[in-house]
């Protein structure tokens, strides 16, 4: 909570008025300058900057933030002016419900502490019998009422559970604070008990293995046809318009030849396309039979591409200009760069991965051969209304598998909570990461990975202090009993079997996310038939 800003330059009447971080409200509009942290959750009205986000999700690289784009308050401002609207504050902000979440895990009990103070209750009057045994005993034995005394005071001493008592609590502690640093919040220490016993991770597909948004994957260009003038016609009509596939369009012509020309006479043809003039050229960009709707058929090289392209389940979009087809653009909602290395560490550790989504099995199929997820009905579960998605969790469960949920939406919440352990990417729905036990604040599905290894070296920890502890008093006590540990000895033992558990516990703040496994050599996609080609001869 520190992490925040402590005041903040709010515009009023068109002056900024710099007040304290508490006197904010939602939709009040201020200023960050550079090298600044962002005073509250909010959204860019103006000014375009790189955000430094390592204190939320712990990626190094900044994050390029445009006009519509959110940020979040403490991250730090690395580049240009930004005016932002408050959409957050106090209470509500991510930062708050961070630290919050963190504050009750490490106030809760796992199921390991429960059973702690379970022993710890018979120990406690057993080993004060046991003193009194002792000094009965020793007085019996004519050894005096100081060496009585001495060997029942030491039984005490050397028996005091102060180190059952540290066991759990400074384990969570610093666990649950190394998973805060790294991006992964745990709900509460019970769940620590659920990462041992998960067996299978059913993982959802869009927004958690695939970006979540359609991209603009291959250009093919007729014959004779100029790439980047078909990119810029084509970019700057679909930039006029607010359908997702138009918008992956525009972005990617912009990623590949820069700002857009103005377009006129824009025109929505519902279900089919657009239609304009951009800088003298009549464009269609749209559906096949938009096309043939104004006599400008596909060339049978283009009708191929399209073909292909819809075989494998993406969409594609004709482009034509001045009466003729030109190009057929691609767009698909591509997989992560690193949702094959997740998969690949998610077996590591012993978990069967399944695919589960909502599209098509074309879709499906092709997602999980990329990610390396064997296609077969026990592992890949396509065409799942969003409301049977936790019938999918029930019927693995009823099959006897212990089961970990990942997915990021809305319609996954049920299902995320119907889990034995659900993993909420913090990129998603509040009502996603409301359902789950543990929250991923990087969109990067290798976080699942890192928290069930860091919940499950956080268990281990938690009962290896508990070993230690038990067995210290189990093996000190008949040595305490038989009068062959002075108190003052025993004193010093008992306080270092308390700073043995401290240390074993701060261990875990040496815990570090796993070393990326490098990425297969792969060939970029072709961005034209005429390249394919090439490199084919």
């Amino acid at each position: 909570l520190e992490l925040g800003a402590k005041d903040v330059a709010v515009l009023r009447d068109g002056a900024e008025v710099r007040i304290p971080i508490g006197q904010l409200a939602v939709e009040e509009r201020f200023v960050v300058r550079p090298g600044e942290r962002i005073a509250t959750d909010g959204t860019v009205e103006e000014g375009s900057s790189a955000v430094d986000a390592s204190m939320l999700t712990g990626e190094s690289v900044p994050v390029e933030v445009a006009p519509g784009d959110a940020v979040t308050g403490a991250t730090v401002n690395a580049g240009g002016r930004l005016v932002v609207r408050a959409t957050r504050v106090g209470a509500d902000t991510q930062l708050a419900q961070m630290a919050k979440l963190v504050e009750d895990a490490q106030n809760g009990k796992a199921a390991a502490q429960r059973l702690a103070d379970r022993i710890s209750g018979v120990f406690v009057p057993v080993v004060i019998a046991l003193a009194a045994a002792t000094l009965a005993f020793w007085l019996g034995a004519g050894a005096g009422p100081a060496a009585a005394f001495t060997a029942a005071v030491a039984v005490l001493i050397i028996a005091c559970p102060c180190a059952l008592g540290l066991a759990t609590p400074t384990a969570l502690l610093v666990g649950t604070g190394r998973g805060a640093q790294l991006g992964i919040l745990i709900k509460g220490p019970e769940v620590l008990e659920s990462t041992r016993r998960v067996d299978t991770i059913v993982l959802d597909k869009t927004g958690t293995v695939t970006t979540g948004r359609m991209s603009l994957v291959e250009i093919h260009v007729a014959a004779g046809v100029d790439e980047t003038e078909m990119l810029r016609l084509a970019g700057a009509l679909e930039n006029a318009s607010e359908h997702p596939i138009a918008a992956a369009v525009a972005r990617g012509a912009r990623d590949r030849v820069g700002d857009l020309p103005d377009v006129e006479q824009f025109s929505n043809v519902e279900g089919l396309g657009v239609q304009g003039v951009v800088d003298g050229h009549a464009v269609l960009v749209g559906r096949a039979a938009l096309l043939e709707e104004w006599s400008q058929p596909l060339p049978p090289d283009l009708a191929t591409a399209k073909a292909t392209a819809e075989a494998a389940a993406r969409t594609a979009v004709c482009v034509a200009w001045d009466g003729k087809a030109r190009a057929v653009l691609v767009v698909a909602d591509v997989v992560k760069p690193t949702s094959a290395q997740a998969v690949t560490q998610l077996r590591q550790l012993g978990l069967t991965p399944v695919l589960l989504t909502g599209d098509n099995t074309t879709v499906a199929r092709t997602v999980a051969t990329e990610i390396g997820i064997e296609v077969s009905p026990d592992t890949l579960v396509a065409e799942v209304l969003p409301a049977d998605k936790v019938d999918v969790v029930k019927r693995l469960q009823a099959e006897g598998k212990v089961v970990a949920m990942v997915g990021d939406g809305v319609n996954d919440a049920p299902a995320l909570a119907q889990a034995d352990l659900g993993l909420a990417m913090g990129t998603g729905t509040d009502v996603a990461i409301e359902a789950s036990d543990l929250t991923l604040v990087r969109g990067d599905l290798r976080a699942a990975v890192d928290a069930i290894r860091l919940s499950r070296r956080t268990l281990a920890t938690i009962k290896g202090n508990l070993f230690w502890a038990f067995a210290y008093n189990l093996a000190a006590l008949p040595l305490a009993a038989a009068g062959l540990l002075n108190p003052m000895i025993a004193g010093a033992s008992m306080a270092f079997s308390s700073v043995f558990v401290v240390a074993n516990s701060l261990r875990l703040r040496r815990f570090t996310a796993q070393v990326d496994i490098p990425p297969a050599t792969t060939a970029p996609i072709p961005r034209s038939r005429r390249d394919a080609e090439k490199k084919t001869s």
